[in-house]
């Protein structure tokens, strides 16, 4: 059980691909809306997947300067939006703040393949005096926290952590045992990514990971007996994270309480999770542990839930191996089945989906689920329920093997 400091979760702000703004997000998980189209962001016919999970309704100049969004890519612009409303929602002044008190955890798992692309074209039809000199800037990772930063004078610790696919949720229990420890009274943490681009789409499809079906309600069905494979979207999830007693001296709204944080590494495959599941069981075993919490206590998993073949089995296993004979009794959901999958940023807003479904009691549906098969026998909610939650944990699963669990609970002084 952690000794450290209590942190709650007092602003959200999201952009996702069924809406822009915490409050349109959580009207499109109330109403099972998917965010999937056919790719138009460029030429996808000669593709083996031709749909993705975009926003297209996020115009960067609505959250910021046009000079300043003109100096960032899409993964940074989307990031500062996000934080932005996480920001305003917290009502935190930072003129009454320590800037060296507030710091920033905001990952990308990939940066910005669209400059590294258009610059590239530059480098092979114009040759190296016309890659532009703000390349490495726009497409470096680390860009996302670095203009959060820049854009909400936060001058504490800054950190972006590359974890694939879990970097998000790892930023975000980052963030927590870095208030835990005393380094930071606040942190806005999450993560950001945008990669619906032609080596992005080409590369995932090369893996056999992207689903090649077009249909908006077949293409994202994890746990489903005929998911085919993930759907890439894009967005970006961001929190503001503060001690307890900083946020009641200033009086603010406490939204959830984040009480546990485990991680692990499945030290097996570059891309596979491990068959067992034995990885990701510890990092949600961790994750309880962390928080002084029994494994009965859980009844509402967020689950990784990628609609591919191997994650969605191997992760059933791990919840298996995690809670034995309780798994049975746990209600577990992917959000993914409406968003796809943000990559860096997934678990940053499935943690904002935990929340609200904390906040609700209502727990989303993993839409499109009809049949499961043979050795998928959990309670993977074919439809949404009301139900009072205590808890809401949020597992995110990268490749390289890196696995990451955030138990996050409601709120109680």
């Amino acid at each position: 059980m952690s000794l450290g400091r209590r942190v709650v979760i007092t602003g959200m702000g999201a952009v996702t691909p069924i809406g822009v703004g915490v409050e349109n997000f959580r009207e499109g998980l109330l109403a099972g809306k998917k965010g999937f189209a056919p790719i138009t962001e460029f030429d996808a016919s000669e593709y083996k997947c031709k749909v993705c999970a975009p926003v297209r309704d996020f115009v960067p100049e609505e959250h910021m300067d046009k000079k300043a969004a003109r100096r960032m890519e899409r993964f940074s612009q989307m990031a500062v939006a996000a934080a932005g409303e996480a920001m305003k929602d917290s009502g935190l002044d930072m003129e009454k703040e320590d800037p060296y008190m507030v710091g920033c955890a905001v990952s990308s798992g990939i940066g910005s393949l669209q400059a590294m692309e258009r610059e590239h074209a530059k480098l092979l039809e114009k040759g190296p005096g016309r890659v532009g000199p703000l390349l490495v800037p726009l497409m470096i990772s680390n860009m996302a926290a670095g203009n959060v930063s820049i854009a909400y004078g936060l001058k504490g610790k800054s950190i972006n952590v590359v974890t694939a696919c879990a970097s998000g949720t790892h930023s975000i229990g980052e963030a927590f045992r870095t208030i835990q420890y005393g380094d930071a009274d606040v942190m806005v943490a999450g993560g950001c990514e945008s990669s619906i681009t032609p080596i992005g789409v080409a590369g995932f499809a090369a893996l056999n990971a992207l689903s090649t079906l077009e249909d908006p309600k077949r293409c994202s069905i994890p746990f489903d007996k005929d998911r085919s494979g993930f759907v890439m979207g894009e967005g970006a999830g961001v929190l503001v994270m503060e001690e307890l007693e900083h946020a009641k001296k200033r009086g603010a709204k406490i939204y959830a309480e984040v009480v546990g944080y485990g991680s692990s590494s499945d030290a097996f495959h570059i891309t596979s999770p491990a068959e067992d599941g034995q990885g990701a069981a510890r990092a949600m075993m961790n994750a309880v542990r962390d928080a002084g919490a029994e494994l009965t206590d859980i009844t509402y998993i967020n689950a990784h839930g990628t609609s591919t073949h191997l994650n969605d089995l191997f992760e059933t296993r791990a919840i298996k191996m995690a809670f034995g004979d309780h798994a049975k009794n746990i209600k577990i959901n992917s959000t993914k089945s409406m968003i796809g999958h943000l990559l860096g940023a997934a678990g940053a807003v499935e943690a904002i989906a935990c929340v609200l479904q904390l906040q609700s009691g209502f727990v989303h549906a993993t839409v499109g689920l009809q049949e499961t098969e043979e050795e998928l026998d959990l309670d993977y909610c074919k439809e949404a329920v009301q139900t009072k939650l205590t808890y809401a944990l949020s597992n995110s699963l990268g490749f390289g093997g890196h696995n990451a669990s955030l138990l996050i609970k409601a709120y109680n002084e």
